[in-house]
């Protein structure tokens, strides 16, 4: 399974590339990954949910998936019209759409039980934590006009977080001996934190020479890596914190040896937007 997961993330970054480079810049392997998480990832986040405050799966995962095709629009309108778009402004107008459809769903089907309030706030948790958050890790993909650049900075985004994980893992495993978060994930230790750090910001550097995405070079790369790697671990923590209110160890059995689809992506949902920022801020 690792192994077709590490095959799907090189069609991600390298097949999308060869493809920009003969003229298709749809970026297929990334529409087709993130359509998959649009489909996976919201049925396994509502079914974490108390019953009674479950909001309707149909209705989140139908704004997931249009909040993730709102990043192909400016695409989309450059074949109709020369007039620039934003994808922004399209993915307001899915959020906003999401919310109207929640409220009359539930004016519906009230009933006078209470819960109604609960379902609409899960709903739009819902939509920001799976249909806004994927945005910023497809967008890196449009910040640069070099597709190999734009490919060094996507795999940034996965591969710093997972190399965080992958070495707070092993440190903490060897020599965790202090608890980190005894009650939201009771086997993360200072040291693991440490350890998955210090891997993260290697990884970072050594991406980096791949192309030309930091205008300060190595140090710059490994001040990426810590930032980015940190947020990653918040993003690991922020699933352990839903689980835990779920009630569940894993968000699903989807994926054997990993657990869910929410499982292999959380720490890339929260390192995405820094990322995006970060580059934002200093792309050439």
């Amino acid at each position: 399974m690792g192994s077709l997961l590490a095959l799907g993330a090189a069609g991600v970054l390298f097949g999308d590339s060869w493809l920009a480079k003969s003229g298709f810049a749809w970026f297929p392997f990334l529409f087709a990954f993130l359509m998959l998480v649009g489909v996976l990832a919201p049925r396994e986040l509502v079914r974490l949910f108390p019953p009674a405050q479950r909001p309707s799966e149909p209705l989140v995962t139908t704004g997931v998936i249009l909040a993730l095709l709102a990043n192909w629009y400016p695409a989309l309108r450059v074949q109709f019209s020369a007039a620039p778009a934003s994808p922004w402004a399209m993915l307001v107008l899915v959020l906003g759409a999401a919310l109207i459809g929640a409220f009359l769903l539930e004016m519906n089907r009230y009933t006078g039980e209470r819960g109604a309030l609960d379902r609409l706030g899960l709903t739009a948790f819902a939509m920001v934590y799976l249909g806004v958050l994927p945005c910023f890790f497809a967008q890196v993909r449009w910040l640069s006009r070099d597709a190999d650049v734009s490919a060094a900075m996507l795999a940034l985004v996965v591969f710093v977080p997972k190399c965080n994980d992958i070495g707070a893992f092993f440190t903490g495993t060897f020599l965790g001996r202090h608890k980190m978060t005894p009650t939201l994930s009771p086997k993360k230790t200072w040291e693991g934190f440490v350890g998955g750090a210090l891997t993260g910001a290697a990884a970072a550097v050594g991406l980096s020479f791949t192309a030309p995405v930091f205008q300060y070079g190595a140090a710059e790369a490994a001040a990426f890596g810590l930032v980015v790697g940190l947020a990653g671990v918040f993003g690991d923590l922020a699933e352990s914190l839903v689980k835990r209110e779920g009630g569940a160890k894993d968000a699903s059995k989807t994926i054997p040896g990993f657990g869910g689809v929410l499982d292999v992506v959380d720490s890339v949902l929260f390192a995405a937007p820094v990322a995006y920022l970060w580059f934002g801020l200093t792309a050439r």
